[in-house]
């Protein structure tokens, strides 16, 4: 019984650092986006040639 507690508390420790992981890069993917994508928007608006 205790091996069972054993690999219980070992999984349920795992699946909660990978869903910290994964959440922490989906947030600063997110943001790393946004960042790109609004330095591509004003580097569009400001040349000169179209």
């Amino acid at each position: 019984m205790k091996a069972d507690m054993f690999w219980l508390l070992l999984t349920a420790a795992c699946l909660i650092w990978y869903s910290t992981v994964a959440v922490y890069v989906a947030i600063k993917g997110a943001f790393d986006i946004k960042s790109m994508l609004a330095r591509l928007g004003s580097s569009v608006n400001d040349d000169p040639s179209g």
